[in-house]
């Protein structure tokens, strides 16, 4: 795949670059989960510039790393690069004072695995950044993966490298228009359930798209069929993602993660599919530590409200959970015929739910409303002398002004009731939005 979008992060890193060389070191911090495209992002931006030095922390003892760095190095640059290195931090205190005498972009890639390697080595890290930064000329570029081990280390304040970099850059999956624009390259006749299917998968995350497409699996049959075969990239890749992330806990919070993929998602509904036990702790950590949950209240409810639904961030693992870790006895037995034809039964279903997500996300994207909720009460409303749910998809309220969005997500027009959904709609303007002008919408695959 070639390089897409990524502009205003392009910008910024050579924005910093250029004031680290004309004025003293700067340090950049560059977060995104695995697959999100730092590194290539990294070296789109710098290596067409010709003074990148790329290091890239791998999991080994430290004499180990230090010796693969050298010789790295000594591929990259003319630079002296001494004998007889140790240390991670003698390797560094010498490219410091190299940025005495000249200007370089200096990357340090996957930076939390020296947690597991030196965990004493972030004082001695922040010790020669504070001795040397004023005297040298250093573009630093710190890259990591491990959400939880970055925050901790950049992050919390008890920690040395705490309020040390100048800019923090967390890198998001594409845009929905630039999903379409990669998946027009690919697919010029596509149509949009495929789209759909594309983001129901990746999220919009680079290296998920790439794993499909430059494979030629261009449509939603042809993408099960990718994910689910014996080959699949995607099979272990929820696990990889995670299982170095929760450590030896990790069993609890995949059948956390498994029962929110799968609907079940408050507290109670958990806690009763779990046999009882409590999650309070698990459902925080997910959410504060790791961010692969988010609470969802619905709109106008108060930060302190109870009225909480759980949902992944993040559209892979939703996916990953739901199908690939449910159905770990199909895959066992290497049964992906049956377990494609099982997840496309149930694309209908499933897919219209992402819907909404892509919905509210292109709307995000906007920059037009201040706050976008699904909106719903435990209460029924009484529709032609039955009880309905009181729920809509959609609530906008804009950033200025007072005219509030509400619309319904269909994946057809054809399921869409207009009655019930005015119906519903009229029960807000007397209520929350009272104050409001409301437009409402129909959104279906047709408005993707």
């Amino acid at each position: 795949m070639k390089f897409y979008d990524r502009e205003k992060e392009q910008n910024e890193l050579r924005r910093i670059r250029q004031l680290a060389y004309d004025d003293m070191s700067r340090m950049t911090l560059l977060i995104g989960r695995r697959r999100i495209g730092k590194t290539v992002l990294i070296k789109h931006t710098f290596e067409e510039l010709g003074d990148m030095l790329y290091l890239f922390v791998a999991r080994k003892s430290e004499s180990e790393l230090v010796a693969t760095l050298t010789d790295n190095l000594r591929e990259q640059t003319d630079m002296y690069i001494p004998d007889g290195l140790k240390s991670f931090v003698a390797l560094l205190r010498h490219l410091f004072e190299q940025g005495k005498h000249q200007s370089f972009t200096l990357v340090l890639d996957e930076f939390q695995e020296l947690m597991n390697i030196n965990p004493s080595v972030f004082s001695d890290i922040q010790n020669l950044w504070d001795a040397y930064r004023e005297k040298t000329h250093i573009n630093l570029v710190i890259s990591g993966s491990a959400y939880r081990m970055m925050q901790k280390i950049f992050m919390d304040k008890d920690e040395p490298l705490f309020n040390r970099a100048d800019l923090i850059i967390r890198l998001q999956p594409f845009r929905t228009e630039v999903l379409k624009q990669i998946f027009a390259d690919y697919n010029p006749n596509y149509i949009n359930d495929d789209l759909l299917a594309l983001y129901t998968i990746t999220g919009g995350v680079p290296k998920y798209m790439t794993w499909l497409l430059d494979n030629g699996y261009v449509t939603k049959e042809q993408m099960y069929e990718g994910v689910f075969s014996e080959n699949s990239h995607f099979l272990e890749e929820g696990r990889t993602l995670l299982v170095s992330e929760f450590g030896k806990n990790y069993g609890t919070y995949f059948s956390i993660l498994q029962e929110i993929s799968s609907g079940n998602n408050t507290q109670a509904q958990i806690e009763q599919r779990l046999g009882g036990i409590s999650v309070g702790g698990y459902l925080k950590a997910l959410e504060e530590t790791y961010t692969v949950i988010k609470k969802e209240r619905p709109a106008f409810a108060k930060k302190e409200s109870k009225t909480v639904r759980y949902s992944l961030n993040d559209n892979f693992l939703r996916f990953w959970f739901r199908y690939v870790e449910k159905n770990r006895s199909m895959i066992e037995i290497q049964n992906f015929e049956g377990l494609t034809r099982l997840a496309l039964k149930d694309y209908d279903t499933y897919s219209g739910i992402v819907l909404e997500r892509y919905f509210r996300q292109q709307l995000a994207e906007s920059a037009e409303w201040r706050e976008i909720n699904a909106w719903w009460r435990s209460k029924v409303i009484v529709y032609k002398g039955q009880q309905i749910d009181a729920e809509v998809d959609i609530v906008a309220l804009p950033v200025e002004g007072k005219k509030a969005l509400v619309a319904e997500v269909k994946r057809k027009k054809e399921e869409y009731k207009h009655e019930l959904f005015m119906h519903k709609v009229d029960y807000l303007r007397q209520t929350d939005l009272n104050k409001y002008h409301i437009e409402t919408r129909l959104l279906t695959l047709d408005d993707m």
